[in-house]
């Protein structure tokens, strides 16, 4: 069974940071596509940064927001994705979601919450100005 499970949100200040981490059971990372969507209310879900591996083969995804200031960053040995996300806006203020598809995709797919059949239960981001 496949096992996405969410920690790390919280409230934090305009320009701090948050780690945000995402234990996945059931499958093995190495060889998915796994990342970071977030959803604010009365918005549709977005992808914020998204890894795919296949064999050597590495694609990493960023929105143009997250760019610069979150890293996303897969730790094999716990089987685990980790999003750090650093100079934090109140725009940033969402349920982020880690999903998870049991293939790798491509850069044209990468980003697409549709194409995640595996979601996590959201940790909630508040971010105060």
């Amino acid at each position: 069974e496949v096992q996405l499970v969410e920690s790390g949100g919280g409230l934090v200040r305009a320009g701090g940071s948050l780690r945000l981490s995402c234990a996945a059971s059931g499958f093995t990372v190495d060889g998915s596509a796994i990342g970071w969507f977030r959803q604010a209310p009365g918005k549709e879900r977005e992808g914020v940064a998204c890894v795919s591996i296949y064999n050597d083969d590495r694609t990493t995804y960023y929105a143009d927001s997250a760019k610069g200031r979150f890293t996303i960053f897969i730790d094999n040995a716990k089987n685990s994705v980790h999003l750090q996300m650093n100079s934090l806006k109140p725009e940033d203020t969402a349920v982020y979601f880690c999903g998870a598809s049991l293939w790798p995709l491509d850069r044209s797919a990468i980003a697409q919450p549709n194409r995640y059949d595996n979601w996590g239960q959201g940790t909630q981001v508040t971010v105060s100005s």
